[in-house]
């Protein structure tokens, strides 16, 4: 698993772990949880200069991307979250 920790705008933090799992991609957060799930199928840049991949519960590094646009990402430990297959790459 890979643990991340960081503040929402409003200050509140959190600390919790990506799972890859489709039915439970984080665990530790009800709110990032929900965050998570508000982006699914939506298209996310997995890095600064790309690629572009489609949020999904089991891509790890798509549900840290997330993490990483609408949060302030403080520390990341633990293997990486694979990444992403990028149709046509």
């Amino acid at each position: 698993m890979f643990t991340v920790t960081g503040t929402f705008d409003d200050g509140a933090t959190y600390t919790l772990q990506i799972t890859g799992r489709p039915d439970r991609p984080v665990i530790g957060s009800y709110r990032a949880a929900a965050l998570v799930e508000l982006h699914q199928g939506e298209t996310v840049s997995l890095s600064p200069t790309g690629p572009m991949a489609a949020v999904a519960g089991d891509d790890g590094a798509s549900v840290l991307a997330v993490l990483r646009e609408y949060t302030n990402v403080l520390e990341e430990s633990g293997s990486a979250p694979r990444q992403a297959r990028v149709p046509g790459s």
